[in-house]
């Protein structure tokens, strides 16, 4: 089983606790910026996991849809949404491979939701790809990801036993030891993938999107005053088509 579908068969309670899920508020009160609070807007929340975006965005009246590979993480989502009093449409989906009948105007895909996690570029960029192909004419696509020059700065020449980084993959490999929502012992060889800028608006480019944007990503407080630098863990991608 792939490390990331072992890891969210058995993290939906833990993920609610994380620090890097905190600020949920704030994130979708830019997300709602950049549509301008138009909640005729249809979203398409790719690895939505325990749906705080979704539910989020759909207390605010917006039509919301939230899919995700783990089938664990939806049902934490469901019942959420449930105590929440809201109803979202969340639905068991691979990133890598997806179609609706419908057209979204946005799509959003904060903290690694699926993308940068899976094994080979070619997965990573089908998912780039679905995302482009739901959009509408003239869809934005807002995502987070694991920021390429912060490797450069940081992962790059260490020598920490912890981890190895491959400076011609851009890919970090380590072991994640943690136990899971269930009391079991879980060791992972974790294998994420780290993307620069260039690459990134390349593959943008490659599936339609005109305007393509990029900013440092801080959690909770995401900005288009953030100017993307080799300290920023992550990357906040804004792209239209």
């Amino acid at each position: 089983m792939q490390w990331y579908k072992k890891l969210f068969s058995n993290y939906a309670n833990q993920y609610e606790q994380e620090a890097f899920v905190q600020g949920t508020i704030n994130e979708v009160t830019f997300i709602e910026q950049e549509i301008q609070s138009d909640t005729s807007k249809t979203i398409l929340d790719i690895g939505c996991g325990t749906g705080r975006h979704a539910i989020e965005l759909t207390k605010r009246g917006y039509q919301v849809v939230g899919i995700d590979l783990s089938k664990e993480m939806l049902a934490k989502a469901k019942e959420k949404a449930k105590a929440a009093n809201v109803e979202v449409q969340f639905l068991e989906r691979d990133a890598r491979d997806f179609q609706f009948d419908q057209k979204f105007d946005l799509a959003i895909m904060i903290c690694e939701g699926a993308f940068p996690l899976m094994e080979t570029d070619e997965m990573n960029f089908a998912i780039l790809k679905n995302a482009a192909a739901i959009l509408t004419e003239r869809g934005k696509f807002i995502f987070t990801t694991l920021n390429g020059l912060y490797a450069t700065k940081h992962l790059l020449n260490q020598n920490d036993p912890s981890f190895v980084f491959d400076s011609l993959t851009f890919r970090k490999h380590w072991k994640m030891e943690m136990y899971g929502d269930n009391g079991e012992k879980m060791i992972l060889e974790v294998n994420e993938r780290f993307y620069i800028p260039s690459e990134l608006n390349w593959m943008l480019r490659q599936l339609g999107f005109r305007q393509i944007e990029m900013f440092g990503a801080k959690l909770g407080a995401f900005s288009r005053n953030d100017q993307l630098g080799f300290d920023d863990f992550e990357v906040l991608v804004i792209a239209e088509k």
